[in-house]
């Protein structure tokens, strides 16, 4: 079922260092491209070293009958809400989802969220937030692989008691955009962002950021790749916000990656087989649905079903061994992701990628342009 690992030659490096480039402020793009396919799209080809420079509209020139593509249909919760402390300090929180059930509790399922500055609120504290909210501090929790501090808490309406922290969420609260991105408290624009940093296929709620290689997809595109052949299959990644979490030490192999939700159905599983059996290539649509494939592949080298939390670290010295070819946004430097992308054309080789773009003037991170890498 799974390739044998990229045979390169590549030169890998196990300093971080070795990962970084310098990136104009101008290149991040703070909007994304309108429509979602007319994006740019840089197109490398790792056998024979071809360059082109395309739209994501091109890719029914790119791909062949026979060929999947795997998307990850996670729906992004509009999880950022806005308040202040009774002293009237400003706080902000990110929802990361429900705590663990704790069969010894009888009251509701208190949720996680990230609130910043989180030094001076003590538990038992209620903040005023968006929408007429209430958020009560129960306790500040470990932060583990997040990129702040978490506390459990209790989100309530105090106009109806019983509503759903879900829903909440959907009334009140705002995109949960990168901090690259940047918007003010009060930006107008948060009704375009709800839209557009959420994919067209987007089904299940539970991220916190968007597998953004997937906004570049409109129906009409995806149609249109069914019709010559191009099949698409779903997995599912909950991204967490434990993905901005910056790699800290020189020698990323001691990176402790961030845990993430996932789940690897048996019909993907299925089409990954029909697609090998018809001698068609495996697309990854993202890191994200990368990662779960990967995860899934046995002590037996097969691709098999299942659900759970991945932590695994893709990188030129464990490199991807299901997927064909990757299509990606451009990522942070000294970043996972970039290091991922980097197992599938070496540390060398994508450096020198990012650095073409650059000169191209490609739009990096989350509402950026596109990169397809193909066998």
């Amino acid at each position: 079922m799974a390739r044998s690992p990229i045979p390169n030659g590549y030169p890998t490096s196990v300093r971080l260092s070795d990962y970084d480039f310098t990136l104009p402020s101008e290149a991040i793009a703070q909007v994304p491209a309108e429509p979602r396919d007319a994006a740019r799209l840089f197109v490398h080809e790792r056998g024979s070293g071809k360059r082109r420079h395309l739209r994501v509209r091109d890719l029914p020139q790119l791909l062949q009958p026979g060929d999947l593509l795997v998307v990850n249909d996670t729906r992004v919760r509009p999880a950022r809400l806005h308040g202040r402390r009774p002293s009237g300090a400003r706080v902000e929180l990110l929802f990361l989802g429900p705590a663990p059930i704790d069969a010894s509790r009888t009251e509701s399922v208190p949720w996680r969220a990230l609130v910043r500055p989180a030094k001076k609120p003590v538990p038992g504290e209620v903040l005023d937030v968006d929408g007429g909210l209430q958020a009560e501090l129960i306790e500040r929790e470990w932060e583990g692989d997040q990129p702040g501090p978490v506390w459990s808490l209790h989100l309530r309406d105090p106009a109806d008691p019983a509503a759903r922290v879900e829903d909440l969420l959907e009334r009140a609260g705002t995109m949960p955009l990168p901090p690259y991105i940047e918007r003010d408290s009060d930006d107008s624009r948060d009704g375009a962002d709800r839209e557009r940093y959420q994919t067209v296929y987007a089904a299940k709620p539970g991220a916190v950021a968007a597998p953004t290689a997937g906004l570049h997809f409109t129906p009409e595109l995806l149609a249109a790749l069914e019709h010559q052949g191009v099949r698409h299959a779903t997995v599912t990644l909950h991204v967490g916000a434990g993905t901005f979490r910056p790699v800290q030490v020189e020698d990323p192999r001691q990176h402790e990656m961030h845990a993430e939700v996932y789940d690897l159905s048996a019909a993907t599983v299925q089409a990954v087989r029909d697609t090998r059996a018809r001698g068609g290539r495996v697309i990854a649509v993202g890191t994200t649905s990368a990662r779960v494939l990967e995860s899934c592949v046995g002590e037996d080298g097969e691709l098999h079903a299942g659900c759970g939390e991945t932590r695994i670290f893709l990188h030129p010295e464990n490199p991807p061994r299901v997927i064909d070819g990757l299509m990606t946004n451009f990522h942070l430097p000294k970043s996972t992701l970039l290091m991922l992308v980097a197992g599938l054309v070496g540390r060398e080789t994508i450096l020198d990628l990012y650095a073409e773009a650059i000169a191209e003037s490609y739009r990096f991170y989350s509402y950026g342009d596109a990169m397809l890498l193909l066998p």
